[in-house]
C-alpha cells in the first residue's frame, strides 16, 4: 500500500518505520521544516514549533523500551550508540532493600535515559534508511481528500491529504498522527462526517523544564532515592538524557497564577529545584543549563477522541495515532511510550487486515480500548484527585481533615505505606515499576493481595517509625519565603 503519515514525531515516525519494515511505501508529511541533524545536540536545535513538548522532559518507558528491543535491535542500538543509556531494574537500589534478588521478567524492566529530539532523529535516520519511507518537510496538512465512491454508504473515504501550499498526497491509507493540537475531528467534518465525540478533562497543570549538562569532572548524583515528588502544591521530577544531559520539570496547579509567573524565571525555576529533595543534588554546582529559558507548557487536558462509535467508524482510509486520539497528562511520563505502542497496535490491525479498511479500524480501535484507553482513565482520576488536593491547599484548607473520607484513606494509604513499602520491600518495589513501566494493567498494583498485603502492614506501622522525611517544603508559603523575589 501507498500510506501518508501526517505528523513526524514519535507516532509518525514508529508508524513509519513499522509500515515501511511491513512492506508499504510511506510519506510523512512534517509541517516543521527539520533538515536531519548531524548529531544529538544538533537534534536538540530542531525548531519544532508544531511540537513544543520537544523541549520537556520525557520518560521512554519499558513498554518501548520492549518493542525496541524485540522488533527493531537496530533502532535501539543506533540509541545507545548516539548517547542514551539503559536505567535497569536492580540497579541504584535504595540501600534500605537489603533482599534483592533478580527474578524471571526483571530484564524487561529496562528504561531508557534519552532527550525527545536524540530519540526522534534515530528514529527517522532509521525509518530513511528503510527505503520505503519519504519526507515532506516544511508544509503541513489542512484538508483531507475524499474519493468520489465510498466503501460504505454514507462513510465517506479517505483517498489522501491536501497540503496548505495547495498540492495533494494520495495514499490507500492515511495515517494521522499530529499530535494533542490534531485538526482531523474538523478535516473530517469538512469531509461529511457527523461530529467526533470527545472526552475532555483538564488535567489541571501547567509545567516548566529547563535542560542541563554535567560540566566536565562531574557525574549524576547517586540514583537510589527519589526521583520526584508530590507536596500538592507543587509536583516535580528529574528525568536523565543522552550524553551527560538531564532535565528537571516543576508542575504547578493551573489556578496558582503567582506561582507559575515565579516558575518562568530561569533563576527563581533554579532556586526551586535546589529546595526540593530529589533535584537538590542534581542543581548543586555539578551541571549548567543547555537552555537558556525556562519551557512552558499549559492548556494541558485528558482527551479520548471516539472515531468508531457503535463499532462503525466514521470515515474509511484514515486512522489516528498518538495524542490525535488519547492523550494524557504528560507529567506521568507515559506519552512516547503510548505513541509508539499505539503506532505498533494500528499496524498490526493494517497486517491483519491488508485491503480492509473497516476491519482494520475496527481491530485497531478494539486493541486501544483493551490496552491503552485504561491508562487513561486511570489519569483522568489521578487528576481529579491532584486537583482536589491542589485546590484545598491554595485555600489554605486540610485536604486529609475529613477523616470519614475514602480518598483521605487512601491518600494516607499511598503516603504512609505505599512509598515507604518501595524504598524497603522488593516485591513492592518490582510491582511499582511494572505498573510505572506499562508492563501491567493500571489497577494490577491494587488488585495484587500479596502486594496488597505488603503495603498495608507498612501503612499500620506507620505509628512505630519517624515520621517519612519531607520532599520539599510542606507548606506553600514556606517554599514561596526561599525564593527570591
Amino acid at each position: 500500500m501507498k500510506i501518508v503519515v501526517v505528523g513526524g514525531g514519535v507516532a509518525g515516525l514508529g508508524s513509519a518505520l513499522v509500515l515501511a519494515r511491513q512492506g508499504h511505501d510511506v510519506t510523512v508529511v512534517e509541517r516543521d521544516d527539520t533538515p536531519m541533524p548531524t548529531s544529538a545536540d544538533d537534534a536538540f536545535e530542531w525548531d519544532r514549533r508544531g511540537a513544543p513538548q520537544v523541549r520537556h522532559s520525557h520518560a521512554f518507558l519499558a513498554r518501548l523500551t520492549g518493542l525496541l528491543r524485540r522488533e527493531h535491535a537496530d533502532v535501539y542500538e543506533a540509541l545507545l550508540a548516539e548517547g542514551a543509556t539503559e536505567m535497569r531494574f536492580g540497579d541504584d537500589l535504595p540501600p534500605t532493600i537489603t533482599d534483592f534478588q533478580l527474578e524471571p521478567g526483571d530484564d524487561e524492566l529496562v528504561m531508557l535515559a534519552c532527550r525527545r529530539t536524540t530519540f526522534e532523529w534515530v528514529l527517522r535516520r532509521c525509518a530513511l534508511a528503510e527505503g520505503r519511507v519519504s519526507f515532506r518537510t516544511g508544509v503541513g496538512v489542512d484538508g483531507l481528500v475524499t474519493a468520489s465512491t465510498s466503501l460504505v454508504d454514507g462513510i465517506p473515504h479517505v483517498a489522501g491529504v491536501r497540503l496548505a501550499d495547495g498540492n495533494t498526497v494520495e495514499g490507500d491509507l492515511v495515517v494521522v498522527a499530529a499530535g494533542r493540537r490534531s485538526a482531523l475531528s474538523d478535516w473530517l467534518v469538512d469531509a461529511g462526517t457527523a461530529p467526533v465525540y470527545e472526552e475532555v478533562d483538564d488535567t489541571g497543570i501547567v509545567y516548566f523544564s529547563r535542560f542541563y549538562r554535567l560540566r566536565e569532572g562531574h557525574d549524576y548524583p547517586p540514583r537510589t532515592g527519589p526521583i520526584g515528588g508530590d507536596l500538592g502544591y507543587l509536583k516535580y521530577g528529574v528525568f536523565v538524557g543522552d550524553n551527560r544531559s538531564f532535565s528537571v520539570t516543576l508542575a504547578t496547579p493551573t489556578a496558582d497564577d503567582e506561582l507559575r509567573k515565579m516558575l518562568a524565571d530561569p533563576h527563581v525555576f533554579d532556586e526551586c529545584a535546589r529546595q526540593l529533595v530529589a533535584t537538590a543534588p542534581w542543581l548543586d554546582g555539578r551541571a549548567e543549563p543547555i537552555t537558556p529559558d525556562v519551557h512552558v507548557m499549559a492548556g494541558l487536558l485528558n482527551r479520548w477522541r471516539d472515531y468508531v462509535p457503535d463499532g462503525m467508524p466514521v470515515a474509511t482510509g484514515v486512522v489516528p495515532v498518538g495524542d490525535a486520539v488519547l492523550c494524557t497528562n504528560p507529567l506521568y511520563g507515559r506519552g512516547c511510550s503510548v505513541a509508539f505502542w499505539g503506532a505498533h497496535l494500528m499496524a498490526q490491525a493494517v497486517a491483519a487486515h491488508p485491503g480492509d479498511p473497516v476491519a482494520i479500524m475496527r481491530a485497531y480501535d478494539t486493541a486501544l480500548r483493551e490496552e491503552i484507553v485504561p491508562w487513561y482513565r486511570a489519569g483522568v482520576e489521578q487528576d481529579a484527585e491532584a486537583r482536589r488536593v491542589a485546590a484545598a491547599l491554595l485555600a489554605g484548607e486540610d485536604p486529609d481533615g475529613d477523616t470519614s473520607d475514602p480518598r483521605t484513606f487512601m491518600r494516607s494509604v499511598f503516603r504512609e505505606g505505599l512509598l515507604p513499602a518501595i524504598r524497603t520491600d522488593a516485591v513492592v518495589l518490582r510491582a511499582f515499576f511494572r505498573s510505572l513501566n506499562l508492563l501491567a494493567a493500571p489497577d494490577e498494583l491494587v488488585k495484587d493481595q500479596e502486594v496488597g498485603a505488603r503495603v498495608f502492614a507498612v501503612w499500620q506501622d506507620r505509628e512505630n517509625r519517624p515520621p517519612e522525611e519531607p520532599l520539599g517544603p510542606k507548606r506553600r508559603s514556606e517554599l514561596l519565603e526561599l525564593l527570591p523575589v
